[in-house]
């Protein structure tokens, strides 16, 4: 049993760190919103005033955070009053610059840190098959896979400090390229009077296949267990891949990485977001594709 602090309980920290709980460690949590405190407390999680209550006595400190900003707020708090030998882990989705900051901040203060994003969303999350990116070295990454393992369906150790980073920004950007490109396909065919049944056929088992189709397709029907089926209720918000686009034209820029279609797809996704669809799930980017609100 490991005594584990998890600093951020929303949608995903919560399901997050009940499979910890349930693997038998010792988990303290802390969330600046009281009902994320409650559903996690429901869930066997200690709940905690502060950060840094939740952190005293604690081996591992897991970080689930909106933004770099608040990852580098909680840890220039934190990582000084931390017990030395401490694993710091977050999970966040931030920029590669803040999370090299972060494991700067932890190794200025001798401690052991990685990044490791998911996918898989909160059913991936709920479900324990979470895809971890971690970035840190080798001894880091060592102590940290076994923490991960109750959480994921996959570990992969993408490089140094900010590779788990780099490795969830391109793949996401690799996703919401393939949703539109998948959504104007199914637009294409409503046009020309072929059924929906028909293409996803045709393409799920063709040159067409991807993940955006067999697993999360934009219509209704083919994949009874996609959002498209429930209304696009999340799922992964559009407002999250919004942000996920970004952070890869972000790194783009900085790195002289020509991405054209990023680009669009973070053009596209803003426009939806802004015509109020930010809380739907992002396969239903094909609504604004067909022209409707």
């Amino acid at each position: 049993m490991t005594k584990i602090a998890f600093i951020g309980l929303g949608n995903m920290g919560n399901p997050m760190a009940a499979n910890l709980v349930k693997a038998g460690h010792d988990v303290h949590g802390f969330d600046l919103l009281p009902e994320n405190l409650s559903r996690a407390e429901q869930n066997g999680v200690g709940k905690t005033a502060s950060a840094e209550a939740a952190i005293q006595g604690a081996e591992v400190v897991i970080t689930m955070l909106p933004a770099g900003k608040h990852v580098l707020s909680v840890y220039e708090d934190i990582v000084p009053k931390a017990a030395a030998g401490t694993l710091f882990i977050d999970s966040s989705t931030i920029d590669v610059e803040s999370a090299r900051k972060a494991h700067m901040i932890a190794g200025e203060h001798g401690l052991f840190s990685i990044d490791a994003p998911v996918s898989g969303g909160v059913v991936g999350a709920e479900a324990g098959t979470l895809t971890f990116m971690a970035g840190g070295k080798d001894e880091a990454f060592a102590r940290a896979e076994p923490i991960l393992k109750p959480m994921a369906g996959r570990i992969v150790h993408c490089g140094r400090g900010g590779a788990g980073q780099a490795a969830k920004i391109c793949n996401n950007m690799i996703l919401g390229i393939s949703m539109i490109a998948v959504g104007e396909a199914f637009v294409l065919a409503e046009k020309l009077g072929l059924s929906h049944q028909a293409l996803f056929d045709v393409a799920s088992t063709s040159s067409g296949q991807c993940w955006s189709l067999t697993t999360y397709c934009p219509v209704p029907g083919p994949v009874p267990t996609s959002p498209a089926n429930r209304d696009y209720q999340p799922g992964f918000a559009a407002s999250l891949m919004l942000k996920d686009l970004r952070l890869a034209q972000e790194a783009a820029q900085a790195a002289g990485a020509v991405t054209p279609l990023g680009a669009e797809a973070a053009q596209l996704y803003a426009l939806f977001n802004a015509i109020g669809q930010g809380m739907k799930d992002f396969s239903g980017i094909i609504n604004l594709l067909r022209g409707a609100d």
